[in-house]
């Protein structure tokens, strides 16, 4: 595999390194040696699957808030999708940056977001299907989540939104200041995001 950095701290874009022949292709889409010699700390312990009808259906900008804070591991099955990082980490070199990539069926290339960084994307073709591992349980009481069009962030997506949620049309806009401070809170609690 090969990794590459993405501008936001942490968050890498993994090109997998087919072996192909008559029969077709075979690649890893994780390892964890690999992983840990990029400096990625990463091990799963749950794997979701999207599927969704539409091209242009917008999902995110979701994350999970501490103690249950997730990194992801992002790979598009089938079509393609726009993914999307965004960095929530207030102590971060580059927080509230994000960065798109393209993920395909195709290209079997994949996006780790570290845990603190928000995640959404786009589909790009009709009947997409992407899946994402997480190094945390799915917490209902933990899911956050901030505005795909909040102006404090300014992402560009690639298509019009034909669907999306009403959970994730009505996500506050970001508030700096109260993200910021209850990032304090929790470290002055002994809770460390990851």
């Amino acid at each position: 595999m090969r990794f590459e950095e993405t501008g936001v701290a942490g968050a890498m874009v993994i090109e997998p390194v087919p072996h192909s022949d008559s029969r077709g292709r075979f690649m890893r889409s994780w390892c964890a040696r690999e992983f840990a010699e990029s400096g990625i700390d990463f091990v799963p312990v749950q794997a979701n699957r999207g599927f969704s009808t539409k091209r242009g259906t917008l999902r995110g900008m979701h994350f999970q808030a501490e103690p249950a804070s997730e990194g992801k591991l992002v790979s598009c099955l089938r079509g393609a999708i726009f993914d999307i990082v965004l960095d929530l980490r207030p102590q971060s070199s580059s927080y509230g940056k994000w960065r798109g990539v393209v993920l395909g069926a195709d290209d079997g290339r994949m996006l780790y977001l570290p845990p603190g960084c928000a995640h959404g994307y786009q589909t790009l073709e009709p009947d997409a299907e992407m899946q994402y591992l997480t190094s945390a349980v799915y917490t209902p009481s933990a899911v956050r989540g901030v505005r795909h069009d909040d102006p404090a962030f300014g992402i560009h997506w690639p298509l019009e939104v034909t669907a999306m949620s009403e959970q994730d049309q009505n996500w506050p806009l970001f508030d700096a200041a109260s993200h910021e401070r209850s990032a304090f809170e929790r470290s002055a609690l002994g809770v460390v995001a990851q």
